[in-house]
């Protein structure tokens, strides 16, 4: 059996491959269970949650990705999510590999935001801002600088100085990245704005989105959890990776169809259905979009069986 370990994953998933390797799964006769999702109490502080997703192409790939979420693990100097993808043959059943979770979780989530965009972003859009500090930032910049030519990138975090960290990690790796202090302002000049946090209330606010920005939402995915608010919301098209999950588990739009704000016939269309055609996506330049993720187990399964035949040379 394989075994990737955090490094070995990174390597195994440049982000122009991984990123159409999501865009022919989503095309793909994978199946996808709903994703269980358990809390787990954690004594003295916030509770955590564990994940299971599995999925499968019938006769190919089966796999499924265990992550755990602890949010206090920011006190102890470790990364809030940890997980372990299992990959195995679709055929027989054999284990095939075990990939690093939490570098695929990053990564593949990075990449559906920047498919996403490629869709829903202006194709001139020169201006990222990331709202977070946490394992995704650096990877959002990344990925959605494979699909749109920014220039730009910009940093804010409620910690400044871990803005400051991966503006310098960013500057290493060759890009045009500094950490703000004013998130409003930042807003206002951003091409895009990809919020990666577990914040339980909103970060951005509609009223701040210029015309033709688009909003990526990422992070916040329990129904009590929100990075946008409704002015955002209503200001926006709204956007999901899958319906099913956001329905059900963001917060950014389980709590604007309770409150009234949006309706489940507004959300104009989900990944998939971008990404076949069938909805045609930015219908004009100054069209406000907003895209929220979940995560779907297909991303995961799609990463992994990269990992593993870039890595094995099989097919």
């Amino acid at each position: 059996m394989l075994v990737l370990d955090e490094e070995q994953t990174r390597a195994a998933l440049p982000w122009p491959d991984l990123i159409e390797a999501i865009a022919r799964m989503f095309q793909s006769e994978c199946v996808m269970p709903v994703r269980h999702h358990h809390e787990m109490e954690v004594p003295d502080e916030e509770s955590a949650t564990l994940l299971l997703m599995p999925a499968w192409v019938p006769g190919r790939y089966a796999g499924v990705k265990t992550v755990s979420v602890f949010p206090g693990n920011v006190r102890r100097g470790l990364p809030a999510i940890f997980g372990t993808y299992l990959l195995s043959s679709g055929a027989t059943g054999e284990m095939l590999a075990a990939i690093d979770g939490g570098e695929l979780t990053a990564r593949r989530t990075a990449a559906a935001s920047a498919l996403a965009a490629r869709h829903l972003a202006r194709p001139d859009a020169e201006e990222l801002l990331v709202c977070g500090t946490g394992r995704l930032s650096l990877n959002l910049m990344l990925a959605h600088g494979t699909t749109r030519p920014i220039k730009r990138y910009r940093v804010w975090g409620r910690n400044g100085q871990a803005a400051e960290k991966i503006a310098a990690e960013a500057r290493a790796l060759g890009l045009n990245a500094e950490a703000v202090a004013d998130a409003e302002a930042a807003v206002r000049t951003a091409d895009i704005i990809s919020c990666a946090t577990l914040s339980s209330a909103p970060l951005i606010s509609g009223e701040w989105l210029k015309p033709g920005a688009h909003l990526d939402l990422v992070g916040a995915f329990k129904p009590s959890m929100r990075e946008s608010d409704d002015e955002a919301v209503r200001r926006a098209s709204v956007y999901v990776d899958t319906r099913a999950g956001a329905i059900s588990e963001a917060g950014d739009i389980v709590q604007p169809l309770k409150g009234g704000v949006l309706k489940e016939g507004d959300i104009r269309a989900e990944l998939a259905e971008l990404v076949s055609g069938a909805h045609g996506g930015r219908s004009h330049d100054a069209e406000i979009t907003l895209f929220k993720s979940v995560g779907a187990a297909l991303e995961d399964l799609a990463g992994a069986i990269l990992a593993y035949e870039t890595v094995t040379g099989r097919k």
